[in-house]
């Protein structure tokens, strides 16, 4: 809650602190008192736009800070947390106004943007006027308050966790998809390329080896006839070996004769007969290493010739043709997997809007019910605030094909001011009047249910009197069991049902005529006295004051 305000240099307001507490406090005064003043420093505080106006004629700047009392689990300290703000103790949001027109926020003394005031507003304070019910003027928060209402906040949140998984599976799936819709483009040319290298199936140095058995068998050719006819020459019908060895054979049998003379020629015939054993060894060995079939070369160059084609069409060396061809089965199992792999993204897809769908169902079912609740609520406090001729309704629009984060549900307040008209929304068909007790009547349906933890109304009893200023303050007091509340008031009614009351008024501060807004906390006699001064103008008679008293004895 709002523990303290302190204000310096704002229009009228030189130095103002005030302390505030639980309950119903009430802020009254005449008119041009400097209520407006201190509610619109107030906003400055709470994120409101600048205006070098706001700054105190002859000061420099103008400075506004507000403490409030929260919750340890207060979700604003989250948001200051995350901020990376001490967030411990008072929450303390202090704005500058300076006379050119700048601005300088703060939360706990620690410099921080106008947005993130703003946004801490949000959670810290509701403030509501004659011409500024914003919760019941701005359609997109009504779906917000009836959710509060029925306790549907965790039911409403899983929804829009469960829309933002089921957006997330589909655009998983719809990017693996546009991937495989990519690569099964060039799917056939892998499979085509699989096929052809499995049947292929080359092999790391292949070619060297073909190419060295090929050269190899080009080159016997060219040898092979003079290999031949050596060998005929050697062991062939013309070879001089039978001669020879008849020789050796004749001269060894005259060895004895002449042992001298013949054994140098048999020694040298033996080496020559030695000589062309091993030509004619040598020679078979060449011919038998020459010798191909013509069949072998022709297969030798047909398979370089498929080789060299296979690597010229996919662009690498005969000798990586085997890894590319072990890279295209690893793509073509790929792509199998893939296509699995879309299928279970697309079953997950389906699964995440299937649970989504059920979710949103049941949040829409529990909302209708509780939006009869809701209308029963409202329209109970109806007649007490002199709109019993009114109803209040909750409009569900259900759609089912516009799902979103939020559900089906389209939610709408609308209102019916006299039997027989047709029911509208309720910021084109409510009087700015009626528009406040409608708001009054909604905010007592909720009570602490989707409301912050401050509530500020200003003005909401302008134009009306007796029994229904009194059903409002009736209905303020109930609101301040449950949240704070501070009512700026005109209404005797209301203020005398108050847990504390401050009167505004305008003081002259010195010479010259300047004047400056103060605030009083009254008690018993001068409560009295004001609320007196409420019920009979200006000047005040014993009626007033018996009056005033019994409306305080009346609202304690």
């Amino acid at each position: 809650m709002l523990a303290q305000l302190a204000i310096r240099d704002i229009v009228l307001i030189d130095k103002l602190d005030l302390a505030f507490d639980g309950g119903l406090s009430v802020l009254t005064g005449e008119t041009g008192a400097g209520k407006s003043i201190l509610l619109d420093a107030f906003a400055l505080a709470l994120g409101a736009r600048g205006d070098a106006g706001l700054v105190r004629h002859g000061a420099e700047q103008g400075q506004v800070t507000a403490v409030f009392d929260l919750a340890a689990a207060h979700p604003a300290r989250a948001v200051v947390a995350e901020g990376g703000i001490d967030a411990e103790g008072d929450l303390i949001l202090r704005r500058v106004q300076y006379a050119d027109g700048r601005t300088r926020a703060f939360v706990n003394d620690q410099a921080v943007s106008v947005q993130l005031l703003r946004t801490l507003a949000l959670s810290l304070v509701e403030i509501h006027g004659q011409h500024d019910d914003r919760a019941l003027v701005d359609p997109t928060s009504h779906r917000a308050l009836l959710d509060a209402y029925g306790g549907l906040t965790e039911p409403a949140s899983e929804v829009a966790r469960l829309f933002a998984a089921w957006r997330a599976a589909d655009r998983t799936a719809a990017a693996e998809r546009a991937r495989l819709e990519k690569a099964e483009a060039e799917a056939d040319f892998i499979r085509h390329a699989v096929e052809e290298l499995t049947k292929l199936k080359p092999e790391p140095g292949e070619e060297s080896a073909l190419a060295e058995r090929r050269a190899a068998m080009m080159r016997a050719e060219k040898v092979a006839q003079d290999l031949e006819d050596a060998h005929s020459a050697v062991a062939g019908q013309g070879s001089p070996v039978p001669q020879l060895a008849s020789a050796v054979r004749r001269l060894e049998r005259r060895g004895a004769e002449a042992r001298d003379l013949v054994e140098p020629a048999i020694a040298a015939l033996d080496q020559a007969l030695n000589a062309l054993d091993e030509a004619r060894g040598h020679l078979e060995h060449a011919l038998r290493v020459a010798a191909f079939d013509p069949r072998e070369l022709e297969r030798i160059e047909e398979r370089l010739f498929a080789l060299r084609a296979a690597a010229r069409k996919y662009g690498v060396a005969v000798d990586a043709l085997a890894a590319r061809a072990e890279a295209f089965a690893a793509d073509l199992a790929a792509l199998d997997r893939s296509a699995a792999h879309l299928k279970a993204l697309d079953a997950a897809a389906r699964a995440a809007e299937t649970a989504y769908r059920a979710a949103a169902a049941d949040l829409s079912k529990r909302r209708r019910a509780v939006a009869a609740e809701l209308d029963a609520a409202v329209n109970a406090e109806l007649p007490a605030l002199k709109l019993e001729r009114a109803r209040f309704f909750t409009e569900i629009v259900t759609d089912a094909a516009a799902g979103g984060p939020e559900g089906y549900d389209q939610v709408g307040f609308f209102v019916q001011t006299n039997p027989g008209t047709r029911p509208g929304p309720i910021a084109r068909i409510a009087s700015g009047g009626e528009l406040s007790r409608f708001m009054l009547a909604l905010k007592v349906a909720l009570a602490d249910r989707g409301s912050a933890p401050t509530l500020i109304f200003d003005e909401i009893d302008s134009g009306v009197g007796g029994a229904v200023a009194d059903a409002i303050g009736v209905r303020l007091a109930r609101l301040a069991e449950r949240v704070q509340v501070v009512a700026v008031t005109h209404a005797p009614q209301v203020a005398a049902r108050a847990a504390r009351h401050y009167l505004i008024q305008k003081e002259s501060v010195e010479e010259g005529g300047r004047v400056a807004t103060r605030v009083a906390r009254l008690e018993k006699d001068l409560r009295r006295e004001e609320i007196a001064r409420m019920l009979s103008g200006a000047e005040i008679t014993k009626e007033a004051r018996a009056a005033a008293a019994k409306l305080i004895k009346s609202g304690q």
